[in-house]
């Protein structure tokens, strides 16, 4: 039974171009040519020839010849263009001219972390980035100067030891932030110097502000501690006190307890629009859905009425954080208010840029150098970031002047 199987005929219907027939006079026209050692040259040719158009093309047809020179392309006539904006940007030296939106050193404010100890700690998920002792310290400064970078920003680490659930380390006047502005005063006099009215750094809780038992942030308890944090900061010698934790009130109450004090002089940095975001997660013990006081990112309107409090209640200037995300805040906020607006480039926005530029996924320079002018764009006066240093290197190189080609 197995035989007849193999014996039936197939069923199958020819396909066109593939019959028997014709592979097989395919093979026996190619072993003529090439073993009859009798047909001529020109015989051979001629059944090359027909037996080419009994298959398909072995090879692909050769391409058309390229043409030394484009040809012209045919236009009947010119369009009738009353503006031709490329008329502006067609060379380099018109592209600089016409730059609407520049940054300098000057734009920056280069947040630099202390601690108690001497010894520099890397930290971890921001490359490059250290926790810095006394010298450390010092270097550093006199390194950002040399750059044009004269304004810093001071976020200490507190030890742990000296966390409570009230904050009383907060205005201690001989705590390290004092102790730190002191320090650098006395070295750098004309250096201006900014610190974190906040207290996250040193709550036992991380929330900034003081936690009743039932997890609510006391608003109003919370802003008698900061009122004494402000002034212990203005007394060290601070030239920007920075409300940053988003309480009701608080900018009014540092402003009234400053001025009390005799320090009319020193400026508040207003963090108006703060908005929950995980991009500075990695920096807090606390969940982030915890932080309540903080705007929701959905909202632009909140954002605006935050700001205007803070006017209101005596600000000089509105920081906007996160920056990137917050683009569209911070062009609301610039065309609403004479005041000048910050915008603060945070941690995660710091690390994606490195990260991706160590991947080779992009350049970071160019991509570090883009983002900050687009905060300048939006219209930032002052930017907080980590790239500080790293930016004004390139700045001094290109003459202080940043041409995106």
């Amino acid at each position: 039974m197995a035989s007849s199987m193999f014996r039936s005929p197939c069923k199958i219907p020819g396909m066109k171009g593939f019959e028997k027939k014709s592979y097989v006079r395919r093979k026996e026209t190619s072993c003529n040519i090439r073993t009859n050692p009798f047909r001529s040259t020109e015989v051979a040719c001629q059944l090359q020839k027909i037996d080419s158009t009994l298959i398909w093309p072995v090879h692909a047809p050769e391409a058309p010849p390229v043409p030394s020179k484009p040809p012209a392309p045919v236009i009947d006539q010119p369009l009738l263009l009353s503006r031709r904006a490329r008329r502006n940007r067609k060379c380099p030296t018109q592209r600089a001219a016409f730059q609407e939106s520049n940054i300098s050193p000057a734009n920056f404010i280069y947040p630099i972390f202390i601690h108690e100890g001497e010894v520099e700690i890397p930290i971890r998920t921001m490359p490059g980035r250290y926790m810095l002792g006394r010298h450390g310290l010092i270097e550093e400064v006199a390194s950002a100067r040399e750059l044009g970078v004269n304004s810093i920003m001071l976020y200490p680490k507190v030890p742990e030891a000296l966390k409570s659930p009230t904050g009383e380390e907060a205005f201690n006047d001989n705590g390290l932030v004092p102790r730190t502005v002191r320090l650098l005063k006395d070295r750098f006099p004309d250096l201006v110097i900014y610190t974190d009215v906040n207290f996250d750094e040193y709550s036992s809780s991380g929330h900034g502000g003081i936690v009743r038992e039932d997890g609510v942030i006391l608003n109003d308890e919370t802003i008698h501690q900061l009122r004494k944090q402000a002034v212990s900061q203005a007394r060290a010698g601070a030239d920007v006190v920075c409300t940053s934790e988003m309480l009701d009130g608080r900018v009014g109450a540092v402003r009234a307890a400053l001025d009390a004090e005799g320090f009319q002089h020193v400026s508040i940095m207003s963090y108006s629009v703060k908005y929950t975001s995980s991009l500075y997660g990695r920096f807090r013990k606390v969940e982030l859905d915890k932080k309540t006081y903080q705007i929701n990112p959905a909202n632009s309107r909140e954002a605006l009425l935050e700001a205007r409090e803070d006017e209101a209640e005596g600000a000089d200037i509105l920081m906007v954080k996160p920056a990137l995300s917050s683009l569209d805040i911070i062009r609301l906020l610039k065309d609403q208010t004479l005041l000048p607006i910050g915008a603060c480039q945070v941690s995660g926005e710091y690390s994606m840029i490195k990260a991706a530029g160590h991947l080779k996924m992009i350049d970071e320079e160019k991509v570090m150098m883009e983002s900050l002018i687009c905060m300048r764009r939006a219209g930032a006066d002052l930017i907080l970031t980590y790239f500080a240093l790293q930016a004004a290197t390139i700045l001094c190189g290109e003459n202080r002047k940043f041409v995106f080609k």
